[in-house]
């Protein structure tokens, strides 16, 4: 059912590999709502994914962008201010990616080069988009940005190696950023710390399984489901949440509030 919630918007989705992406529930669930988008994704990812899928299914463009480029990203945003006509009013930052987690290098032996890279591409890219829309002055008054993140950044889970740190940092820009982007034009900055979901990404996770069982039996509501996702995304995009901003929001079913579960006290029994 659409509310028309996005009637009149127009965003750029940064992310959608597949139909399992939460950027990719996004995109459709934006559409559905009357946006119009522009889909983004790394070259390779490009090559890799199935965007062009979603790209006719939703009429959108798809442009290609390395979110570590100052020239990629300045780039996407003009020729997304060209196609629209006018500026922008949401972006998703669905992006991440760690070589030292696909290498199987644990936390405690990283490889620093490969953890510069998993900074660089999951984290700072996040301020490189930020910092050329402010000063291109390419979003709307009231717009909203939304990047995602993990309860990782706040709680220790093992084997999310150096991600955990890159969604630390990914949080901090959100609320430094929102501050000075929501003072010049009212943009809004806001992360959404989501369920463990079963992405490309996610799944690439070592003990992923676990985290996803656990969690489930950890909230009361049990694990959010990327459609979920992709409408907590659509209110954040629309007009009804103008005045949050600089906010890590869970989107996890009470997960982050839950001490323990008598379902997880009845299994350790």
């Amino acid at each position: 059912m659409s509310y028309n919630l996005l009637k009149g918007k127009k965003g750029i989705i940064f992310g959608a590999l597949n139909e399992q992406s939460l950027a990719w529930q996004t995109a459709l669930k934006a559409h559905e709502e009357g946006a119009e988008i522009v889909l983004s994704n790394a070259p390779i990812a490009l090559r890799m994914g199935e965007i062009n899928k979603l790209a006719e299914a939703i009429n959108a463009p798809v442009i290609g962008a390395d979110v570590t480029s100052m020239d990629d990203i300045n780039n996407l945003l003009d020729k997304s201010i060209e196609h629209f006509g006018g500026k922008i009013d949401f972006i998703l930052h669905s992006v991440g990616m760690s070589v030292n987690i696909r290498k199987g290098n644990p936390y405690t032996n990283l490889n620093h080069e490969f953890e510069m890279k998993t900074l660089d591409i999951s984290a700072v890219s996040f301020h490189k988009v930020l910092q050329a829309a402010y000063e291109k002055d390419a979003l709307n008054e009231w717009a909203s940005v939304v990047a995602l993140t993990y309860i990782a950044a706040q709680r220790v889970f093992p084997d999310y190696n150096e991600m955990a740190d890159a969604k630390s940092l990914l949080e901090s820009i959100a609320r430094s950023f929102g501050y000075h982007y929501g003072i010049k034009k009212k943009v809004r900055v806001n992360t959404i710390s989501q369920s463990p979901t079963r992405t490309t990404a996610g799944s690439g996770v070592k003990g992923f399984d676990g985290f996803i069982n656990f969690s489930e039996a950890m909230s009361p509501l049990g694990n959010a489901p990327a459609e979920a996702f992709a409408e907590y995304c659509v209110a954040l995009f629309s007009d009804l949440t103008r005045y949050v901003t600089m906010q890590n929001l869970y989107h996890d079913g009470g997960y982050s509030a839950t001490g323990v579960t008598q379902q997880v006290i009845d299994k350790m029994a």
